[in-house]
């Protein structure tokens, strides 16, 4: 069972409603990452298959982006790989329909953002909701893949990726949002400002050291299932760590709900196609070495 935030002291029985204000403990929270901490793989891979079906990708991109991204779950990625993959994976997918795209994601939802969840996720975001905290999934993955999901789990809130599309419903290839590193950290700041959430007494869970900031930013911050460094990091630091090791399909233990209209951002189109870029990427620097 996870542990309760600290309580706030109550006012003395004796006092008198004009001796001293009623101290009402703030809310908290329990943050979680989506990939390889609730889902046991990338949430946006299984997207590459209709995307071919539809056109947008070749198969060859298909099988490429397929080992690019089993590269990213094993070895992970730093800061300037990942960097490098956004500016390729929206230079990509810039011009690419909107409304398209919408309709290729809504018709596979069912099929592909059902996917594997870890059950001990499941477990702690039941604990969580049962103590009274705000569930909130932060994920850099994009934002018409996030909230079908958060929708599924019930959690009370997502933040993800959002990409900008102009006049003609096109993706521009640039960001409004992008949930990645410390901009994660931010938003939950300025969440738990805007709603009176407590981040000392809350929770967050992540796998990546690029979730570093996010995890310093609660006063419980636990690892899931860590890549290298933030394993280091949580044995330095005594954090808690997990491993979720136990996945069940989503639809096998939470209903799945009427497929919603979604608003639909560029980097889901690029998720798969973005893979393919890191991967040519990194055979270039393999070939010059």
């Amino acid at each position: 069972m996870v542990d309760s935030a600290s309580s706030v002291s109550a006012v003395a029985s004796e006092a008198k409603p004009h001796d001293a204000p009623s101290l009402v403990p703030m809310a908290t929270a329990a943050f979680f990452d989506l990939d390889k901490t609730i889902i046991a793989k990338s949430s946006v891979l299984a997207f590459g298959r209709p995307f071919y079906r539809e056109g947008l990708l070749s198969k060859r991109a298909i099988v490429q982006s397929a080992y690019a991204q089993v590269v990213f779950m094993l070895v992970g990625a730093d800061e300037g790989k990942m960097e490098k993959l956004r500016v390729a994976m929206l230079d990509m997918i810039r011009g690419w329909n909107r409304d398209h795209v919408a309709t290729i994601v809504r018709e596979a939802l069912e099929e592909v953002v059902t996917p594997i969840i870890f059950a001990e996720a499941l477990e702690l975001i039941a604990e969580h909701q049962a103590a009274g905290r705000r569930v909130v999934i932060v994920s850099s993955a994009p934002e018409e893949v996030v909230a079908p999901l958060g929708d599924f789990l019930g959690v009370d809130e997502v933040i993800a990726t959002r990409a900008e599309v102009d006049d003609t419903g096109a993706y521009t290839g640039e960001l409004s949002y992008y949930g990645y590193g410390p901009h994660k950290a931010e938003a939950i700041q300025e969440l738990a400002a805007r709603e009176g959430i407590d981040l000392t007494g809350s929770f967050a869970y992540s796998d990546s050291v690029t979730d570093e900031p996010m995890l310093r930013a609660v006063g419980n911050p636990v690892v899931v299932n860590p890549d290298r460094e933030l394993a280091r990091i949580a044995r330095d630091e005594e954090w808690p760590v997990r491993h979720f090791v136990r996945p069940v399909r989503l639809r096998d233990r939470v209903p799945v709900p009427p497929k919603p209209a979604l608003a639909v951002t560029g980097v889901v189109a690029a998720a798969g196609a973005g893979a393919v870029v890191w991967w040519l990427l990194r055979k270039k620097e393999r070939q010059a070495a």
